[in-house]
């Protein structure tokens, strides 16, 4: 992730990103260090979650924080990770925290948590910046960014898999297992303010954000 392939970007101040070709790398960006100490590591969905152990070992004072489906998968597997804070709707989820629980970083970045979604994703929005932060909930290929320094074909190279594809709107509509929760958090995020959206799987939506929003889960907004 930090060597020659890595494509390290401030989008907006106190936002950077760090792209490259998709495959999974253990190995930590070494311009993190240079922002300041890291201060909270996230793992945002049931399945980004792989290298939270990893994280936590090389910057060890920072707070672990995942989903309710990750958290799970590590205490099974006996991995041994403490983690901070475990974001659900619900305390009868495992080991969730109480609703509105506070974990330092409201003040900058708000956080919604799609319990109807199958991924168990979260939603994030650095107000500042009127950035929203996800990974699974859009897809933006290809990949053009992720593969410019690398070289190769971009991942996807072939899809018109972005927000306002039908391919999206079938996805996450599937994906929605329960309706009325996809309908209460997919309105959360229609009114909050970002032009821009940060996705982990293909290029960063620099404007038109909220319309690739609306478009992608127009389903659960009619």
């Amino acid at each position: 992730m930090s060597g020659p392939n890595c494509v390290i970007r401030e989008v907006s101040k106190d936002v950077w990103t760090f792209s490259s070709p998709f495959s999974v790398m253990n190995i930590f960006p070494a311009k993190l260090r240079e922002l300041g100490p890291v201060k909270w590591i996230i793992g945002a969905d049931r399945f980004h979650h792989m290298f939270l152990a990893d994280f936590k070992k090389e910057y060890p004072d920072a707070k672990v924080i995942a989903v309710d489906a990750a958290k799970m998968k590590k205490e099974v597997a006996g991995v041994g990770l403490k983690f901070d804070g475990v974001l659900c709707v619900s305390t009868q989820a495992w080991g969730a925290d109480p609703p509105n629980t506070k974990y330092g970083f409201e003040d900058d970045i708000e956080h919604c948590y799609f319990s109807g979604f199958l991924n168990k994703d979260v939603a994030f929005l650095h107000k500042d910046s009127r950035t929203l932060i996800q990974a699974d909930f859009l897809f933006n290929f290809p990949a053009h960014e992720q593969y410019s320094l690398a070289g190769g074909t971009p991942f996807f190279s072939w899809s018109s898999w972005n927000p306002l594809s039908w391919t999206n709107r079938k996805t996450v509509w599937w994906l929605g297992h329960d309706k009325e929760a996809m309908r209460r958090d997919v309105k959360t995020v229609a009114n909050w303010d970002f032009d821009r959206i940060i996705s982990c799987h293909g290029d960063v939506i620099e404007t038109g954000g909220k319309k690739a929003w609306t478009e992608a889960y127009r389903d659960f907004l009619d």
